[in-house]
């Protein structure tokens, strides 16, 4: 059965971790995550689950204690943003190497310094090359709907994952958005069975073990195969939610795409922007359309290269930077082109960097320069010149 509920991102978060019912939550709080951990704890105050809900000093022992729980052989979960994100990487890495499929919340937001409290990306891009499968969200629903897929592709392919969602744009505004009944949720995700775990006296198992160049490689080219799985078992993994919830899933979405000469790639909240430009520009006869990345790590290749072969030019809106190179998605978006024959004129625009707003006036702007070939290589969205500083 399916319920419309008015919801911020964070209480979706914490509604689908009070469905899932981890056996353990770690966490501590850092703005703009805590509001979910804050409700989460509501639940585990109240009786709603039976999560051992554990407060630690520092996200460094969040991610620690998720990582020793998750080795032990229970469902995990947690939450964080920015800072607490940098103040676990060390057991961020250690997690994914350990292949323990632990799923976390991460609100985005601008790493310091100077220091910020508002949405960036540049927290979860800094985490790229962990090993973390990353989702991204553009609305309260789909944070709730991607928490269900994490928790399933992460057991499945053994492999942690972070659900992200844009701070204070996503988490802390209303919307009203589908949710499933408990039981339903229940037989979703079914029963965790771990094949290897700590606590498991019938096939005893030493759990991160020093590793030197004998064996460590080999251990690495292990993770790389296994994010080659994490596509297709998406794919399986959703066709049942699909049926449950009647919309479609997949690791991309397109927005009028088919005919579109001009794309704009965005992830998380950008893209409902995005998509509400484009409404108001088909109605003047402008042949544009978008491409909504759910899924950055894996980033997939070929369904990007499918989707953009052929078109006239792309702008890649990137919100964080990366010092001394180009932003991290158009770095990916051009390597999924660069073996394909009819590719597009592919630009960079960098935009709201520490929480700095786009509104539909920008998102005209960049369509504009596309179809009139006057954007740059790359490009700044919304940031004030010398004259203006």
């Amino acid at each position: 059965m399916i319920k419309k509920k008015a919801m911020t991102g964070a209480e979706a978060a914490a509604e689908a971790m009070r469905q899932i019912n981890p056996e353990v939550v770690a966490a501590y709080p850092i703005t703009p995550q805590t509001p979910i951990m804050h409700k989460f704890s509501q639940f585990v105050a109240e009786g709603d689950v039976d999560t051992e809900y554990i407060n630690v000093e520092s996200e460094h022992s969040a991610m620690s204690a998720c990582v020793g729980a998750s080795a032990a052989g229970g469902r995990v979960m947690t939450a964080t943003s920015a800072n607490g994100l940098a103040l676990m990487f060390e057991i961020v890495y250690i997690a994914a190497s350990s292949r323990l499929p632990i799923v976390m919340n991460v609100v985005n937001r601008a790493l310091s310094g100077p220091i910020n409290i508002h949405c960036d990306h540049s927290d979860t891009m800094a985490c790229r090359d962990t090993s973390w499968i990353q989702l991204y969200s553009e609305n309260a629903e789909e944070v709730y709907e991607n928490n269900l897929i994490a928790l399933k592709l992460a057991e499945k392919v053994n492999l942690p994952v972070m659900v992200c969602q844009d701070g204070f744009i996503t988490s802390h505004a209303v919307e009203s958005m589908k949710v499933l009944d408990d039981k339903t949720v229940k037989d979703y995700i079914g029963v965790y069975k771990p094949k290897y775990y700590l606590l498991n006296i019938d096939k005893p198992i030493t759990s991160g073990p020093l590793d030197f160049f004998d064996y460590y490689f080999e251990h690495k080219r292990q993770q790389i195969e296994a994010m080659t799985k994490v596509i297709p078992e998406f794919h399986k993994i959703v066709k049942d939610l699909s049926k449950l919830l009647g919309k479609d899933y997949d690791v991309l979405e397109e927005y009028h795409l088919d005919d579109a000469e001009y794309v704009i790639i965005s992830l998380n909240s950008t893209a409902g922007t995005v998509k509400h430009t484009i409404d108001k520009l088909r109605k003047e006869g402008k042949k544009v359309g978008a491409l909504k990345i759910r899924m950055f790590r894996p980033f997939p290749l070929q369904e990007v290269a499918k989707w953009l072969t052929g078109k006239k030019s792309v702008a890649v809106l990137d919100r964080s930077a990366s010092f001394g190179s180009v932003g991290p998605v158009y770095h990916e978006i051009r390597s999924a082109l660069y073996e394909t024959e009819a590719k597009p004129k592919v630009v960079s625009y960098i935009y709201g960097l520490g929480g700095r707003d786009i509104n539909v006036e920008h998102i005209e702007k960049v369509f504009e320069e596309l179809e009139n070939g006057t954007a740059k290589a790359e490009n700044y969205l919304g940031v004030r010149d010398e004259n203006e500083r």
